[in-house]
């Protein structure tokens, strides 16, 4: 990605394609190009932390300052979102120092998709306030756990690398082909997607193409 690159409001996406990019391209384009989105058990859950965090409001605690449902922008990144939670710890008279936290539903996940979404909160954060914002945290329903994360050089690059990924799809209006895989049983959208029925339908029309070349 170009260093001096500003997108316009008109061309952000949401930040949450990014980590839909990660998990799945076609999920990808499937909720941000072709607007189609499922609700099952687990999304809901998710959806009722998310409003939950969101409902609790502002509050302070000394030097400690608390803002949810915070809204989020990078014109260099070409993103805008909200973040759950952003906790502003006082260490100087002038200066708040942003600490981003990412709820989620269930717990770690084995790809980088919750932190490279955390990450790019906090890339927003620099951009808006002109300030570094050196790490954050991931609390996860299911464990009951806050995981504190660090931004490093690598992880800032893997978000502007799926930032550009993601772009470039939407962009396209392309929807890529499914690939069947073990992800897509936990997809909220696999009824809508039909990897397995595409899949063999693709399989089927490749294998009479063959034998007609061959004959």
């Amino acid at each position: 990605m170009e260093e001096n690159m500003s997108y316009s409001e008109d061309d952000l996406i949401m930040l949450s394609a990014l980590q839909h990019f990660i998990f799945c391209p076609r999920q990808c384009a499937l909720i941000h190009i072709e607007q189609v989105w499922a609700e099952s058990r687990l999304t809901a859950e998710g959806r009722i932390m998310h409003e939950r965090v969101h409902e609790e409001g502002n509050e302070s605690r000394g030097d400690l300052r608390i803002a949810r449902g915070l809204p989020l922008r990078s014109l260099r990144l070409g993103l805008v979102g909200v973040a759950d939670v952003v906790e502003f710890q006082r260490i100087s008279k002038d200066v708040l120092q942003p600490f981003p936290v990412e709820y989620k539903r269930g717990k770690p996940k084995p790809d980088h998709s919750d932190m490279v979404q955390l990450c790019a909160q906090a890339l927003c954060l620099e951009e808006m306030l002109n300030i570094e914002v050196p790490c954050g945290a991931l609390f996860y329903g299911r464990t009951k756990h806050r995981h504190d994360t660090l931004f490093d050089d690598a992880l800032k690059t893997e978000v502007e690398r799926t930032a550009q990924g993601a772009r470039e799809l939407i962009v396209s209006g392309h929807t890529p082909e499914p690939v069947y895989g073990k992800r897509c049983e936990s997809c909220s959208l696999v009824a809508e997607c039909l990897p397995k029925t595409i899949s063999r339908r693709k399989s089927a029309k490749r294998y009479l193409a063959g034998i007609v070349r061959d004959t």
